[in-house]
C-alpha cells in the first residue's frame, strides 16, 4: 500500500517558522514579513 500524500507546506520560514507567505527565490525560505527585517542586511535596496 502506498503511503499517504501530505497536503500543505511542510517547512516554514527558517527564521521564525511561519507557513504563510514563504519566499523560496534563491533558496532563502523566509516568510515575507522576515525578509522585510532583513533584505538591506542581505543586499536588497528598495526603489521608490
Amino acid at each position: 500500500m502506498k503511503p499517504k500524500k501530505e497536503f500543505g507546506r511542510t517547512e516554514g520560514c527558517n527564521r521564525c517558522g511561519r507557513k504563510r507567505g514563504i519566499i523560496r527565490r534563491y533558496g532563502m525560505h523566509l516568510c515575507r514579513q522576515c525578509f522585510r527585517e532583513i533584505a538591506p542586511q542581505l543586499g536588497f535596496k528598495k526603489y521608490s
